[in-house]
């Protein structure tokens, strides 16, 4: 079993900035992929972002390239996601997710572990 716990959510302004992290517990963190995945109010969960076991891959979803950045350190067992330029449109809960699986990672159904989420409201 894997322990996943977001924090860092909270209302932002447009343009402004937050750093998301997501802290991991109960098995080897870098035996893991870590992801970010979003939802907002009314729609499907969304993929955010990826980065493998050792921090040499990640990808992000067309929209968030540029703006959001996935970095982690396994030695604290975290992964994090550091966010810039949001706009309203950015408004979901954000959530952490990990799998030991190393492909189809922007597909939420091959991770096995997910956090609770933490509420990123954007306001205009």
């Amino acid at each position: 079993q894997v322990q996943l716990v977001e924090s860092g959510g909270g209302l932002v302004q447009a343009g402004g900035s937050l750093r998301l992290s997501c802290a991991a517990s109960g098995r080897t963190f870098s035996d893991y992929a870590m992801g970010w995945f979003r939802q907002a109010p009314g729609k499907e969960r969304e993929f955010v972002a990826f980065i493998n076991w050792s921090a040499d891959i990640t990808y992000y979803a067309d929209s968030m390239k540029g703006r959001f950045t996935i970095s982690r350190d396994n030695a604290k067992n975290t992964v994090y996601l550091q966010m810039s330029s949001l706009s309203p449109e950015d408004t979901a809960v954000y959530y952490c997710a990990a799998t030991t699986k190393v492909t189809n990672l922007v597909r939420s159904r091959v991770y096995d572990y997910w956090g609770q989420g933490t509420q990123v409201t954007v306001s205009s």
